[in-house]
């Protein structure tokens, strides 16, 4: 071939990739090895978030909340692809399962009006529970049944933190979920969730209540949404918190916090940092709690078991991220039209 012809066809190579990368598709959002999300369903999922549309929120803050929840919608077709790529999308019966599962605290009525207030029909619900179950399968094999903990691990922990479980005190293990009306840059939750204002904070926190409510596991809800940067990353735990303390901070938080059976979590609390929902995990009376004592055992278990998995859930997630060819259209359109307005 004469090199006329080969510089031709390389220059029109070129001019044809600089079309493509200048025209993304009409009404796409971003692309996932080549499966679109469009800016329809961008839409929806944002209006159904606690980060939705907030009164006197401005264009570039919107954008700013459509873009993290674009993200997410990436990350979630990663995996599902990942999921169905293995054969491990999820059932009808586990579908089934798991909305009977959320409608049993309600009547008929009261879980329309849940819904209604998520701006989701059943059908909307039900799909949302297929893709949430297939990448649990797939977090399942990829990451949790790699995670071991070992009885040496479990003893080596409890004799680093002996003095921990020796309890003065009656003590309440607690775990919590913070949503604060600032949007602290040192908070690193799963879906990099934040409110900007009170009104966003409030939305928010009243969302991750109607979630908890329809049987969502409260750990879950704490790495990805909680904006407390010390407990996000271990779902939420508090730690054990002396019967003293909670009656110093407030005789009322106390009464309620005491009045509720582990599993069980609170109401919403609105406090000067913002609000905060908690979740009894134990109730501990006083004394030195020993290795072979089983709720020892399980709590160490469980704490290991949430710090290896946040490891290797961000590593896994981003490793998948790498290895997918993902087109963010939105996030190019908002650089290029920034930059043209100079």
């Amino acid at each position: 071939m004469k090199p006329f012809f080969v510089l031709l066809i390389a220059v029109l190579a070129a001019l044809l990739q600089l079309s493509c990368r200048s025209t993304p598709p009409a009404g796409v959002a971003a692309a996932v090895n080549g499966h679109a999300i469009t800016y329809a369903e961008l839409e929806k999922i944002y209006k159904s978030q606690p980060q939705q549309q907030a009164e006197g929120a401005n264009e570039d803050q919107i954008q700013s909340q459509k873009l993290e929840v674009l993200g997410s919608l990436i990350t979630n077709e990663i995996m599902l692809q990942r999921a169905e790529k293995l054969g491990l999308t999820a059932v009808d019966a586990d579908v089934d399962a798991e909305l009977n599962k959320m409608k049993a605290p309600y009547t008929k009525e009261e879980f329309e009006k849940t819904l209604a207030d998520r701006k989701m029909t059943i059908d909307d619900l039900r799909s949302q529970i297929r893709r949430q179950l297939t990448v649990d399968k797939l977090v399942n094999r990829e990451i949790t049944s790699h995670i071991s903990i070992s009885d040496i691990d479990v003893t080596n922990f409890y004799n680093a933190n002996k003095a921990s479980y020796n309890l003065a005190e009656p003590q309440v293990h607690l775990s919590q979920i913070m949503v604060t009306p600032v949007a602290d840059p040192n908070v690193r939750n799963l879906k990099n969730s934040k409110a900007q204002n009170e009104a966003e904070a409030k939305r928010k926190i009243q969302e991750i209540e109607v979630r908890l409510k329809t049987g969502e596991k409260f750990a879950d809800l704490a790495q990805n949404y909680s904006e407390d940067p010390n407990t996000a990353p271990n779902g939420g735990d508090m730690g054990y918190i002396p019967e003293s303390a909670l009656e110093k901070a407030n005789p009322e938080l106390r009464k309620m916090v005491m009045g509720l059976q582990p599993g069980a979590f609170s109401p919403i609390i609105h406090t000067q940092e913002g609000y905060r929902i908690l979740q009894v995990i134990s109730k501990e009376p006083a004394g030195q709690r020993e290795l072979n004592d089983p709720r020892v055992q399980q709590d160490i278990r469980e704490t290991l078991l949430n710090r290896k998995d946040q490891l290797l859930r961000g590593a896994y997630y981003e490793v998948a991220r790498n290895e997918s060819k993902v087109e963010n259209y939105m996030a190019r359109s908002i650089v290029e039209n920034a930059q043209k307005s100079k």
